[in-house]
């Protein structure tokens, strides 16, 4: 990864939510959210591969995953529904769950089988499969070895480049604990 980003003085956690698309979002959204980011289609598909590490709060798929039809496999609907009250919200009742029970703590190229297997959380992982474009790209990267994690390199790296900034006189952020004066 290329570093020395100069696009700011502090960091706030929640900022980058504010630019989320959220994960209950169909793909034609999905697809338009990353345009609009200079990203494209299989950016999309192969950053949604980040979606094989980490956990996701029951409320970010319990309502259109879980209470609703859906494509979930019976098997993990029904798991989930043992570890996720029908009722999650945000800042109530709301535990967390592994977005990946194969491999949860690999980053590797298990998200796409599981989004073949109709074994993932969010309806935005779903919809990869709802176009031949995107569900090609999904079958490539669950079936060749190395393909996913070469593309996710370059697609990190050009992720890291959006809308960088270039002010404070050339000056790169040196700390990222402390304020830098300029």
């Amino acid at each position: 990864m290329p570093s020395g980003r100069r696009d700011g003085t502090f960091s706030n956690a929640s900022e980058p939510l504010k630019f989320l698309v959220p994960p209950t979002s169909n793909l034609s959204d999905l697809v338009a959210s990353f345009v609009i980011k200079g990203l494209n289609t299989e950016d999309l598909v192969v950053l949604s591969g980040a979606h094989t590490i980490g956990r996701s709060h029951c409320s970010s798929f319990v309502s259109d995953r879980l209470n609703t039809p859906s494509d979930i496999n019976g098997g993990l609907a029904a798991f989930l529904r043992g570890q996720c009250p029908a009722d999650a919200t945000p800042g109530g009742n709301d535990p967390t769950v592994m977005q990946d029970v194969v491999t949860p703590n690999k980053l590797d190229r298990q998200y796409y089988k599981n989004v073949i297997s109709h074994t993932v959380l969010f309806t935005s992982d779903a919809a990869l499969m709802t176009s031949m474009e995107t569900a090609r790209m999904v079958v490539e990267n669950a079936k060749i070895p190395g393909w996913w994690e070469d593309r996710f390199e370059k697609a990190m790296v050009k992720m890291a480049g959006i809308e960088v900034k270039t002010g404070y006189q050339g000056q790169i952020r040196k700390n990222c604990r402390a304020i830098n004066h300029y």
